[in-house]
């Protein structure tokens, strides 16, 4: 395979990314590849003539030593031009490690590298388009490929070649159809992986393509492979102890036995088995899922009915059919059928998809995307789109081939991948989906969920949220210019340009545009009418940041009806124009334009009922604000609607469920001591619904210590940036002393910024990682991904970070709480929620803001000990928990751990003693 080409695989590591300002490379390796196999390797250190910062030794592990005596870059550089010279360069990022290495030959005076290079995080984007991380560590981790020791360019030049090999492997397997669609748009993409995919394709014609494949259109998919039936063996609940003890050790996987753990096991099997409604509280170490799934599939299988499970996220519902269910499997000894059903949105249409194959004007990031769609079509058995690991104009192309009606093209049927979920769970033994599911489900005329004969709501507190988000409204001022930018002019390559093309008259394109201009025109007078009621509204704050309830700013509501009829007025006079003009076309690109047209006018249907919504209508249970920064108007404006009012919500959605079966509720976090219902009652259950709370041994916590910080100033005496500069003090004397390892939880993204800003100014912790929510770029488990990364590192989030956040072992040794999580009280929702409350004779506080505040501190006391075995300590920087009467109610919450008062002064010895201890 690929036996005419030479590849050089190439790693560098340096003292950081720029030659030009400077930095020098300390270690080169090559890894020689012909005839698809390694050939040879070369690796030397590099003397960079000057320091290693620390952070890059600890990165790195190359230390000074490691270098003193090594050659200097223009001692070994023409030996490497004469290495590279006639190979193909390849490398994990070519941009920095080419780039770098062009720019230390010129200067050491050595003509540029003239080559052929293959990136293998371009190439492992397209074969591998699942995978949840490009980075070199984790793909490796993800494909099985050894990597003993990551960024030591020795290790990881092998590793990048082992890399490539498999992603020329996983090229051969692809039909040859679907090589011929990557080979066709190869021609676009940054390296040079047109002439693999031509090769491969040479070769393919040759063979027979053994594996077959559904088509669609000329498209290849994956065949969906047959679920294993249930073995036919009785399953009987394990009821004594010891049959549960002799039951968990059975298997391959020998798990330790948990008494809180079997004692969960026996209070959900009684409420499934007597079709009743319990809500259950397992601290962290429990068991808690394993917990559920054992009774629940026991009783599923007895009633020959699915199972329905409820959790959160994506990514927990991966965790769960992915790392949980297999152990369900080994310890039953039964293969059970497991079907998992999100929203129709999660999937792919095909025919959209296919519309889209026959244009070849895409942009780069379009044209990516398509190649990784089509290698993935090959690989899904769901065709669910957040499978796909893909960034930037990426995503804005997966939205527009997202499945949005239940209608269907005749020649998908059977193929439809959609249809196939549904069929699967309508035969399963666990359904397994999300809240969002649940809740949606009481608006469908054909309910999906109503087959099953219990559910499992996990994560049971996250269910408000599902809600809310449900019936949550936001406008955006750029994502609204985005979608009528689509629209152009007459005069420019857009939507009202291509009317002509599907033979629309010029007089009724003129009519259309005039239309379209009445639309801007009329939003941007709505958009400078806030932004100036903003703007005159009195602002005390320092912070560019601004909020302000719709109340207060009094909007004069003719402009926003001006913008509403505009708009209805723009779609339905455009909609029988675009629809007509489809009749008469044949060409396939023409009938991409009209549905271009008819997707673009749906989504501008969606944007004025938001419209009416935020703008036109009021409702008493609801908070409405607007949101600006001054830095940059009017791009940041934001406006979002959200309601107070769920229960009645869930409520309705989980009638049916009610009707079919048990109904368990469970979660780490339910109760506050104060308010054992707090999260019960706004979930809508009645009182008479029992809560059982299971905690683990006492010893569970021998690990843990609270740290109070007695001398910390009151914020309310003194000046913000005098509290904030005792914050990072606080914060950098525990990161030296614990050396990393630290989570600090702020509860204002303003605060968290400048405490991140003045410890960078200060440069103390210049040798360590700081990642930051909201000022590092990156999804919340890339940042944490990160974090793990490193030993010396600190991450900072506020209460939002924390939830669901697992980072067990020596990943974590500190939480650090900077202030009480309470609620702003000028934050719109809480403002809203308090002027209810005290409207129907409630204290807002005691009601509301300290069981909300308690709840999450318990949650972010759960972020520290996840293990028997894990040792951590939680500092709190605010006093209150010591001087006000509710501090009493942090520390009821958490577990029995020592507890001690300590000055700011004295906070470095106390953590060595307990470090070193």
């Amino acid at each position: 395979m690929l036996e005419n080409h030479k590849y050089a695989v190439v790693d560098i590591e340096t003292t950081g990314h720029s030659s030009a300002n400077g930095d020098r490379i300390i270690q080169l390796a090559i890894v020689f590849i012909e005839n698809n196999k390694i050939t040879g390797s070369f690796n030397t250190f590099v003397n960079p003539q000057k320091q290693i910062p620390l952070f890059i030794q600890d990165l790195t592990n190359i230390k000074e030593e490691d270098v003193k005596d090594a050659p200097r870059f223009e001692e070994i550089a023409p030996k490497v031009l004469e290495m590279l010279q006639d190979h193909i360069f390849v490398a994990h990022n070519t941009n920095f490690d080419l780039t770098f290495l062009q720019q230390e030959l010129k200067r050491v005076g050595l003509p540029k590298l003239v080559c052929k290079s293959i990136d293998t995080v371009e190439f492992a984007k397209l074969m591998f388009p699942n995978i949840y991380s490009y980075k070199l560590q984790d793909i490796a981790n993800e494909l099985h490929i050894e990597l003993e020791s990551a960024h030591r360019a020795d290790d990881d030049a092998k590793a990048t070649a082992y890399l490539l090999l498999k992603c020329f492997d996983q090229l051969q397997t692809l039909p040859m159809k679907t090589i011929e669609l990557l080979h066709k748009r190869s021609f676009q993409l940054k390296s040079n992986l047109a002439l693999i995919f031509f090769e491969v394709l040479t070769m393919k014609r040759k063979m027979y393509d053994s594996k077959d494949y559904l088509e669609y259109r000329g498209i290849p998919l994956q065949y969906e492979r047959d679920e294993p039936l249930p073995t036919q063996s009785e399953l009987v609940y394990p009821s004594s102890f010891d049959e549960k003890k002799q039951l968990f050790q059975q298997g391959s996987l020998k798990l330790e036995e948990r008494t809180g753990q079997f004692e969960l096991m026996d209070r959900i099997h009684l409420a499934l088995s007597e079709s009743r409604e319990i809500v259950c509280e397992a601290e962290t170490g429990i068991g808690k899922t394993l917990g559920y799934l054992i009774p629940a599939a026991i009783y599923g299988i007895e009633q020959g009915k699915p199972i329905i499970i409820s959790t959160y996220t994506t990514h927990l519902i991966d965790q769960l059919i992915n790392e949980e269910i297999p152990k369900l499997h080994d310890i039953l000894n039964i293969n059970l059928r497991v079907a998992k059903l999100k929203g129709i949105n999660h999937y792919i249409d095909l025919y959209r998809f296919w519309e889209h194959l026959q244009q070849d004007d895409e942009s780069y990031d379009e044209t990516f995307t398509i190649m990784q769609i089509l290698v993935w079509l090959t690989m899904t058995e769901e065709g669910d789109l957040s499978e796909l690991n893909v960034s930037g104009g990426g995503l804005l192309f997966v939205d527009k081939i997202r499945r949005t009606s239940e209608k269907m093209i005749n020649d998908v049927k059977g193929i439809d991948f959609y249809e196939r979920a549904l069929l699967r769970s309508k035969d399963c033994d666990i359904l397994v989906t999300n809240h969002s599911m649940i809740i949606a489900d009481k608006d469908r005329e054909v309910k999906l969920l109503e087959n099953g004969c219990a559910t499992i709501i996990d994560e049971a507190h996250q269910m408000i949220h599902a809600s809310i988000s449900r019936k949550e409204r936001i406008f955006s001022y750029t994502n609204w210019k985005y979608i009528l930018g689509q629209f152009g002019t007459l005069d420019t390559d857009h939507l009202l340009y291509k009317l002509s093309l599907i033979n629309v008259s010029l007089s009724v394109r003129l009519r259309i545009e005039k239309l379209f201009v009445n639309v801007v025109e009329s939003f941007d007078l709505a958009m400078s009418h806030i932004i100036s009621s903003i703007q005159s509204f009195p602002h005390k704050s320092k912070s560019t940041k601004r909020t302000n309830t719709m109340e207060e700013l009094e909007l004069d509501k003719s402009y926003f009806i001006k913008v509403a009829k505009n708009l209805q007025t723009f779609i339905y006079s455009t909609k029988p124009y675009v629809g007509s003009s489809k009749k008469n076309l044949l060409d396939p690109q023409l009938i991409v334009i009209v549905n271009e047209w008819e997707y673009w006018l749906r989504e501008l249907e969606i944007k004025v009922s938001e419209w009416d919504e935020i703008f036109l209508q009021h409702g008493e249970e609801e908070a409405k604000w607007l949101e600006l920064d001054n830095r940059s108007v009017p791009g940041s404006l934001t406006i979002i609607k959200r309601p107070l009012d769920y229960q009645e919500d869930i409520k309705e959605a989980m009638a049916p469920l009610r009707d079919s079966g048990g109904i368990i509720w469970t979660s780490g976090t339910l109760t506050v001591p104060s308010n054992k219902y707090f999260i019960t009652s706004q979930l809508g259950l009645s009182s008479s619904v029992p809560i059982h709370q299971f905690k683990v041994e006492s010893n569970f916590y021998n690990g843990a210590e609270l740290l109070i910080i007695e001398d910390m100033p009151d914020i309310q005496q003194v000046s913000q940036s005098d509290y904030i500069e005792s914050v990072a003090e606080a914060i950098v004397q525990t990161v030296l002393v614990t050396g990393g390892r630290c989570f600090v939880l702020f509860t204002s993204q303003d605060m968290l910024r400048k405490t991140v800003e003045l410890i960078q100014e200060t440069n103390l912790l210049e040798d360590y990682m700081l990642f930051a929510q909201g000022i590092t770029t990156g999804s919340r488990m890339r940042l944490l991904k990160s974090f793990q990364r490193f030993s010396k590192s600190v991450l900072f989030g506020t209460n939002s970070f924390w939830e669901g956040v697992d980072v067990p072992g020596e990943a974590l040794s500190v939480v650090i709480m900077v202030r009480l999580p309470f609620s702003s009280p000028d934050d719109p929702l809480f403002k809203k929620r308090a002027e209810l409350m005290s409207r129907n004779g409630l204290n807002p506080f005691s009601s509301y803001s300290l069981p909300e505040a308690v709840l999450r501190f318990r949650q972010g006391f759960g972020r520290l000990i996840r293990s028997s075995a894990d040792k951590g300590v939680f500092i709190v920087l605010d006093r209150r928990i010591e001087t006000k009467s509710y501090g009493a109610d942090f520390l009821q919450a958490i577990p029995n751990i020592p507890v001690k008062k300590v000055s700011l002064e004295n906070i470095v010895l106390e953590l060595e003693n307990w470090y070193t201890n």
